[in-house]
C-alpha cells in the first residue's frame, strides 16, 4: 500500500510538473502587441492592415507578428535588400497566423521575400519582415552575425 502512495505521488507530482512547463513554454510572459496602423521597415513607415502581434519581455526572440501590407508599403520593401538568412521562429501554437515552417518554405522556394527592418534591436537582434506577394506578413526577431555561433541550423 505505501508503494502505491508513493509511485501516486511521484505521478501527481511529474504531471503536475508537466503541465506547468508546459504553461510557461508556450503561455507565460507573451503579451498582445498593440493593434498598430503602420509598422517601420528601414526608415521607412509602412501603412499595415490586420494587425496582430505578441511579444514577451523576457526575450527578443519571442516577438512575432502578423499583418497585411497596403500594394504601396510591398513596393517600397521591394526597393530593399533582401535580408542574407532569415529563418523565421516557431510561435506558440495558439498563435495561429505566425506558421514558420510554412512561412520557412516559401522563403526558399522564393515564394516569399525578407528583409531587415531594423538591425540591432536591441543589441545582437535583426527584425525581420518578410511578406508574400498577396500582402501577407510577418515580422519577428533573430539572432545577428553577433551571435551567429549560437545561432541553431
Amino acid at each position: 500500500m505505501r508503494g502505491k502512495v508513493v509511485a501516486i505521488g511521484l505521478i501527481a507530482f511529474a504531471a503536475a510538473f508537466g503541465a506547468a512547463m508546459w504553461w510557461s513554454k508556450t503561455r507565460a510572459f507573451y503579451e498582445p502587441m498593440a493593434p498598430a496602423a503602420e509598422v517601420t521597415a528601414a526608415g521607412l513607415t509602412l501603412a499595415v492592415e490586420d494587425f496582430e502581434g505578441i511579444d514577451a519581455p523576457t526575450s527578443p526572440l519571442k516577438m512575432r507578428a502578423c499583418f497585411r501590407l497596403t500594394p504601396a508599403a510591398a513596393a517600397a520593401l521591394d526597393a530593399l535588400a533582401p535580408a542574407p538568412d532569415p529563418r523565421p521562429l516557431v510561435a506558440p501554437g495558439w498563435f495561429e497566423c505566425f506558421d514558420a515552417g510554412a512561412l520557412t518554405r516559401d522563403l526558399e522556394a522564393g515564394a516569399a521575400r525578407a528583409v531587415i527592418a531594423e538591425r540591432d534591436a536591441p543589441e545582437g537582434f535583426d527584425r525581420i519582415i518578410a511578406y508574400r506577394p498577396d500582402g501577407r506578413a510577418f515580422m519577428w526577431r533573430q539572432l545577428n552575425e553577433r551571435f551567429a555561433d549560437e545561432r541553431p541550423r
